[in-house]
């Protein structure tokens, strides 16, 4: 009687456990879209990095490990970033988004912000228990890297701050 209790005990413990597993994936989308929103409503970060014709705000902490025209490599620790830059897009354009978008299927997420003169969103693709693709663009900036869960709203802000801080040189 005394092992029979313990497997019921052990099982239901699994079960509540998975159910909070994916309430806080839902909790975490919640918190982390009004981080976006919080973060797009205020003024932008003032750039400290340029790479080629982009200039950007890059929090301490971060380094350029790679570039090319378009594409910045971020990194953070064991953390990479993709920020990508159209520079012929305004941040009013949704063509990095539709086109972002048109190339995931089964998002999680798909918020779009439109206010203060730009066009933002937030795509969240879940891949596993914990993994998350996290993409947070601008007009025709974005920035994307893989995240988990527990970390997606206090990356988000700091994503939002960077890719609303892009100037481009040229235009």
């Amino acid at each position: 009687m005394k092992f029979f209790n313990a497997i019921l005990i052990i099982i239901l413990s699994m079960l509540i456990l998975s159910a909070c597993g994916k309430s806080n994936f839902r909790s975490e989308s919640k918190e982390t879209i009004s981080a976006v929103k919080e973060a797009l409503n205020e003024k932008a970060k003032k750039t400290n990095k340029k790479s080629g014709d982009i200039n950007f705000y890059l929090p301490f902490g971060y380094e350029i490990e790679d570039e090319s025209p378009n594409n910045i490599i971020l990194k953070n620790g064991s953390k990479q970033y993709i920020l990508f830059n159209n520079p012929q897009e305004n941040k009013m354009s949704n063509v990095v988004y539709k086109s972002t978008v048109a190339q995931n299927k089964d998002l999680d997420i798909n918020e779009q912000f439109k206010k203060s003169g730009q066009f933002g969103y937030l795509i969240i693709k879940k891949l596993d228990d914990d993994m998350n693709e996290m993409t947070i663009g601008i007009g025709g900036t974005k920035i994307t890297t893989l995240i988990k869960t527990s970390s997606m709203k206090n990356e988000a802000a700091v994503m939002t701050q960077m890719v609303k801080s892009v100037l481009n040189d040229k235009k």
